[in-house]
C-alpha cells in the first residue's frame, strides 16, 4: 500500500523497491546514487548540478536547455551578495507574472487549474511562507491573517491565521510587497555572521538563518512557474 515518508531519510538503502508512480517533491537528492534502474518516462524538474547518467555527465546539456536555470541556479547563494542579487531576480521575475496576472479578470484569478491554487491563492501562500521563515522568527512580527499554509502544514495551530478571510488579488498583493520589501531591506544589511544564526521556526525548530532564507528563494521560485503555467491556461480561456 503506498505510504507517505517525511523528514530525515538521510543514507536510506532502497533495495529492490518498486517506486513505479512515486513522487518525490522538495527533496535533497545531493549524493544519491541510483545502479541497476529503469528510467521510463521519468519527468524531473530540479536544479541539476554534477548528474551522470549511465556514464554520461548531462549536466552542461540539461542546464543549456534549462530556461530557467540562470534563476534556478541563484537560488541557494553561498553569501549576502549572492542574496541581494537572488532576491532581486526573482522580485523581477514576479513582476512579470503579475503583469501578466493583471491583464485577467479578477474572477480568473480567484480560479484554480487541474485543481491547484489560484493565483489568489498562490499570492496568499507565499504571504504564509515569508512569515513562517522570516517575519516571524527572524523581524518578531505576527503572521499576517491572509495567510495561507501548505496542506501539510493546516493542521499546525498557526497564530493570527483567518481561513475565513478571501482577500482581493490587489489586497494580496499589497501585502507581498509589505512582505517583500522587509526581505530586501533585511537582505541589504545581512553579513556572513547573520547568515549563520541559529532562528526558531514554528513546526521545524531551529535552523540556520541562510536555510530559513533558501526556503523563501524556493518558495518564490517555484510558485512563480505554476502561477505562470495555469496563467498561461487562464488566458487561453478568455
Amino acid at each position: 500500500m503506498p505510504e507517505e515518508f517525511e523528514g530525515d531519510l538521510a543514507g536510506a538503502v532502497f533495495w529492490g523497491a518498486d517506486l513505479r508512480g512515486a513522487r518525490f517533491r522538495d527533496v535533497n537528492l545531493t549524493d544519491v546514487t541510483i545502479s541497476h534502474a529503469w528510467l521510463v518516462n521519468v519527468d524531473i524538474d530540479a536544479l541539476v548540478d554534477a548528474v551522470v547518467i549511465n556514464g554520461v555527465d548531462v549536466t552542461a546539456y540539461v542546464n543549456e536547455h534549462d530556461p530557467w536555470y540562470p534563476l534556478r541556479g541563484m537560488l541557494r547563494p553561498s553569501d549576502p551578495e549572492g542574496m541581494r542579487a537572488a532576491w532581486a531576480a526573482l522580485e523581477d521575475e514576479w513582476a512579470m507574472t503579475v503583469s501578466t496576472a493583471q491583464r485577467l479578470s479578477e474572477g480568473a484569478l480567484h480560479e484554480s487549474v487541474s485543481d491547484e491554487w489560484s493565483f489568489a491563492q498562490t499570492l496568499r501562500h507565499l504571504v504564509f511562507a515569508m512569515d513562517k521563515w522570516f517575519t516571524a522568527p527572524v523581524l518578531g512580527e505576527p503572521f499576517h491573517p491572509i495567510g495561507l499554509p501548505n496542506s501539510g502544514s493546516v493542521d499546525f495551530p498557526w497564530p493570527g491565521l483567518d481561513d475565513d478571510l478571501r482577500p482581493s488579488v490587489a489586497d494580496a498583493l499589497a501585502v507581498r510587497a509589505d512582505r517583500a520589501a522587509r526581505l530586501r531591506a533585511y537582505l541589504a544589511d545581512v553579513t556572513m555572521t547573520d547568515l549563520s544564526r541559529p532562528i526558531d521556526v514554528l513546526e521545524n525548530g531551529r535552523c540556520p538563518l541562510q536555510e530559513c532564507i533558501y526556503t523563501v528563494f524556493e518558495e518564490e521560485f517555484w510558485h512563480n512557474r505554476y502561477a505562470r503555467r495555469d496563467l498561461e491556461k487562464l488566458a487561453a480561456k478568455q
